[in-house]
């Protein structure tokens, strides 16, 4: 529609809007003000918000807060004002939709059913610093829920763990991370260890053996190996040749031992052993982090963390 065609049919909607929200009210009484809606400005009184469930002194109506959050978890603030305007003809400023973002209290998934299997990763933030400053880069945790939903939380692992703990948990439940120590921390919080089945990501074990280098027949002869869970005998392949890559990937096997299964046995089991869930996640997640030029306030990094992954979730696409 053209622009300057809008306001012409903004009046010719008036009396329609006037009549659909007595009609929904049953109700014409009390003070009235205004406010903003995706088909124009609405005078509403003091009965008909009571009545309707709008929250005082608020100038936005429910249906354009939730374009608003949907617009900003996925592009800027900048961006969503553009947009929101194209798409309804309103405007709703960039600072509004910050503030609308940091003042919203997002759902936090629930699992559907029983969960099997969980796996956690860190993704990377870009922290706004003083002026003159280097940016600087910190980590946050995702975990994923495997079929299911995804949380994620900056410097908060026990959210994180509370998040989990509050599903219905299946026993054994698989847990399955990377060789980060904080990884394994965090996984320690979702259940008891005679409830877990840690597991070592089977593409990161990859990842870290072909980083080796050397003979391509020795490292697939490993691969087959471990595949198969014969861990004392990929140690063996190794022997005669000391160097630094090789003692630090003996090193990892040692520290991930317990975590370290018969893989091919568990793939026929329909187990899980790739941690690709949440690394698909956390690429998802920084869709929206790591926009061009984006820099995120510590104190601000939580709450978008939880709008995005409400989003990706469809939390924020029910009415």
């Amino acid at each position: 529609m053209c622009r300057s065609a809008r306001p012409y049919v903004r009046d010719s909607r008036t009396g329609v809007r006037k009549f659909f929200l007595s009609e929904a009210s049953q109700t014409q009484s009390g003070r009235s003000r205004y406010i903003d809606s995706c088909i124009g400005t609405l005078r509403v009184t003091s009965k008909q918000a009571q009545r309707l469930g709008l929250a005082a002194r608020t100038r936005i109506s429910p249906h354009l807060e939730r374009c608003s959050l949907l617009l900003t978890a996925n592009e800027s603030y900048a961006h969503a004002e553009q947009d929101i305007f194209m798409l309804t003809g309103m405007k709703v400023s960039h600072s509004t939709q910050h503030r609308l973002v940091h003042r919203s209290e997002f759902p936090l998934a629930l699992a559907k059913e029983p969960v099997k299997a969980v796996s956690a990763d860190g993704g990377k933030v870009r922290l706004r610093t003083p002026k003159g400053e280097p940016s600087q880069w910190k980590d946050y945790k995702t975990v994923a829920l495997h079929s299911q939903v995804c949380m994620a939380a900056f410097h908060d692992n026990e959210f994180l763990v509370n998040w989990v703990k509050g599903k219905p948990l299946a026993n054994p439940l698989t847990c399955i991370g990377d060789g980060h120590p904080g990884v394994w921390n965090l996984i320690d919080g979702f259940a008891p260890p005679e409830c877990r089945r840690e597991v070592l990501d089977w593409y990161h074990l990859m990842e870290n053996l072909y980083k080796v280098g050397g003979s391509h027949q020795r490292l697939k002869r490993v691969e087959t190996v471990l595949w198969h869970g014969l861990i004392d005998e990929a140690k063996a392949s190794f022997d005669g040749w000391s160097a630094p890559q090789v003692n630090n990937f003996l090193a990892d096997l040692d520290q991930h031992r317990s975590r370290l299964p018969n893989y091919a046995a568990y793939q026929q089991l329909k187990i899980d052993i790739g941690s690709g869930a949440v690394s698909s996640t956390i690429k998802r997640i920084g869709r929206r982090l790591k926009i061009s030029g984006a820099q995120w306030k510590s104190e601000n990094v939580n709450q978008v963390l939880k709008q995005r992954c409400a989003y990706l979730n469809l939390d924020l696409n029910t009415a």
